[in-house]
């Protein structure tokens, strides 16, 4: 190439990949040929009954993708959608902000987990607010999610333990009276390999919903 050609080169080559771009945008979507990355954020407690199907579809369908699970930050979740720092977003449901779309995603039960010999069978309301309890959430502080449930009825459990991830709290139940509640698949799913009892919760309350989210310029 001549030192002209050279100099032109990357306006040509910038150029040459927006009409790329435009090409794919005006045509249908395919995984396999328009994913190249999927960035996806939510909290590490949900990571382990997610993840794993998220990355079986996408072997599936766009099989060399590079899959990426970050942290969510809700405070930030508008201006990452907007900007394309991350794709998709999993949360609780919650107020969103203008060109935020989103849809339920997954349903899901509470239930309560014990050691196999604390307490007494089958857990009632009395041996829920007498026990103490472990709580998961990401947030140093602040209500979990069923506390929040909780409150609405009035409420207020005895919160002895509180921690980032199930797993760890599973395996903290298993030698204390301690009780944990958690959604249910995610419940059988950890507790599959450990030794400890599964039970419905003594007390009504909402499920627990979580929303995909995503930012409606990047359908």
């Amino acid at each position: 190439p001549t030192p002209l050609a050279n100099r032109l080169w990357p306006d040509i080559e910038q150029t040459l990949d927006l009409l790329q771009q435009a090409l794919q945008r005006s045509s249908a979507f395919e995984p396999k040929r328009d994913l190249k990355q999927l960035t996806i954020a939510m909290n590490g407690e949900i990571e382990p009954l997610l993840l794993p199907q998220i990355m079986h579809w996408l072997q599936q369908q766009a099989p060399t993708a590079q899959l990426n699970s970050v942290r969510i930050e809700r405070q930030n979740l508008r201006s990452d959608l907007s900007a394309g720092r991350i794709h998709l977003a999993i949360d609780i449901a919650q107020p969103t902000e203008s060109g935020i779309r989103h849809q339920c995603l997954l349903q899901d039960d509470f239930v309560v987990i014990s050691s196999k010999t604390h307490p007494p069978q089958p857990l009632t309301f009395q041996d829920y607010m007498a026990a103490q309890h472990i709580v998961v959430s990401a947030r140093r502080t602040g209500r979990a999610v069923e506390d929040i449930y909780l409150s609405r009825q009035g409420i207020e459990r005895q919160i002895r333990i509180r921690c980032q991830q199930y797993e760890s709290a599973c395996r903290m139940v298993l030698d204390s009276n301690l009780l944990l509640t958690m959604p249910k698949h995610l419940a059988y799913q950890i507790n599959a390999h450990l030794n400890t009892h599964i039970q419905p919760m003594p007390i009504s309350i909402d499920g627990i919903a979580l929303h995909l989210y995503w930012h409606a310029d990047h359908r």
